[in-house]
């Protein structure tokens, strides 16, 4: 463990929150393998975990472990892109063709719309249309058995998406909402077209070092995950029995951008605190990246939610990575937050979606005093490859 993990840790004064310990006791009794949860409010902060770090194990979910955050990359990355829009290096409304030649893509794409999923690009780890029917990608976890064979292959970006742009777009740019991983690795290769340098570099930079937080990882394409960290596993159907699989080492370039990142409770909650208390972006930009679409909620890399009578909003992007999984909320000033990390068994048939969707809301419930947030689609990356 690094030493600023020891430091957070025994910093936590103990609290009595037997509501919180219930709630992810529940959780794992859905059905989920483990769960952690740091809880910061009016009354400090609230750090316990739940279930097990490994199956066939006694020992829980360390509370302030590594997890694959998955679709909570996106918002790193919306806030890299704002930043330039500040610098006036990138115009979030002029074709992102202009600054990606190479791709040949709509004029009319914007970086707005990579985004706001608003481009209509085909997602690369495959699309599911609401009458059931399924367009395949590259081998993610929808497709099984192929994807656990795979998961430790490199995928470049470009290669992600040009077979992307090779798909048939699912609605011209700018008439439709559908999330689209393929949106942020576009969003990926715009910094580091713009910066001459890699997206790790850029998010060190303007992120991670000015927060401090030592403790979140850009992997690329490296299959290694920090400890301590619980384990994520995937199951799959071969010869009519089940197999299950630990899969907490995969390469993640099979995601990209979409959802590569690694982190802790705590850098999460140091993070969305940070971005949601005007300290990442400009007041006008973070009040655009805070503008919801109508269709889905989904401001620029950030979900936005009404909260209720005091009109007050709920600021939140959640993501799952292969067994793995993050949640991260906060009060649109930053003062409250709920962040999340979860380790389960995977699987093509999206076995745990329910789980996965109650265990949100349960737990926002409990913070936010029953505020409605989530939805099924952000299960992210192990499901469908969605947020």
């Amino acid at each position: 463990m690094s030493e600023s993990l020891h430091t957070a840790e025994n910093s936590v004064a103990v609290q009595n929150r037997p509501e919180l310990q219930k709630a992810i006791q529940e959780i794992v009794d859905s059905g989920l393998a483990g769960v952690s949860l740091r809880v910061n409010d009016e009354r400090g902060e609230w750090v316990g975990s739940a279930g097990v770090a490994e199956l066939g194990e006694a020992a829980k979910p360390p509370v302030d472990g590594y997890v694959r955050i998955g679709s909570n990359t996106k918002t790193f990355t919306a806030t890299l892109v704002l930043q330039l829009v500040a610098e006036g290096r990138i115009e979030l409304d002029a074709p992102a063709a202009d600054y990606l030649p190479e791709f040949a893509l709509d004029r009319r794409i914007t970086a707005r719309m990579l985004l706001q999923h608003t481009s209509g690009v085909f997602n690369f780890t495959g699309e599911l249309f609401e009458d059931g029917t399924v367009v395949a990608g590259i081998p993610s976890t929808i497709s099984g058995r192929e994807w656990v064979d795979n998961r430790f292959k490199t995928y470049s970006p470009e290669e992600l998406v040009r077979l992307a742009l090779s798909k048939p777009a699912r609605f011209e740019p700018g008439t439709g909402w559908s999330y689209s991983n393929t949106n942020y690795v576009l969003a990926r290769l715009l910094v580091e077209k713009v910066t001459g340098r890699s997206c790790a570099e850029e998010t060190q930079e303007r992120i991670l070092g000015p927060l401090g937080l030592s403790d979140t990882v850009v992997p690329y394409t490296s299959p290694e995950i920090p400890e301590p960290h619980a384990h994520a596993y995937y199951r799959y159907e071969e010869a009519g029995r089940q197999q299950t699989v630990d899969i907490t080492r995969h390469n993640p370039s099979w995601v990209s951008a979409g959802g590569d990142m690694i982190s802790t409770t705590q850098d999460l909650h140091t993070f969305i605190s940070a971005l949601a208390g005007g300290k990442l972006l400009p007041a006008g930009l973070l009040a655009e990246m805070r503008t919801p679409h109508p269709e889905s909620g989904f401001g620029l890399g950030l979900r936005v939610q009404d909260t209720g009578p005091d009109g007050d909003t709920l600021l939140f992007h959640n993501g799952g990575a292969a067994g793995h999984a993050a949640l991260m909320y906060s009060t649109a000033d930053g003062s409250k937050t709920l962040t999340a990390a979860l380790n389960y068994v995977d699987d093509a048939a999206m076995s745990l979606a329910g789980a996965f969707q109650k265990a949100m809301q349960r737990l926002v419930d409990e913070v936010f005093g029953g505020e409605r947030a989530g939805s099924t689609d952000e299960v992210a990356e192990p499901v469908q490859s969605t947020d």
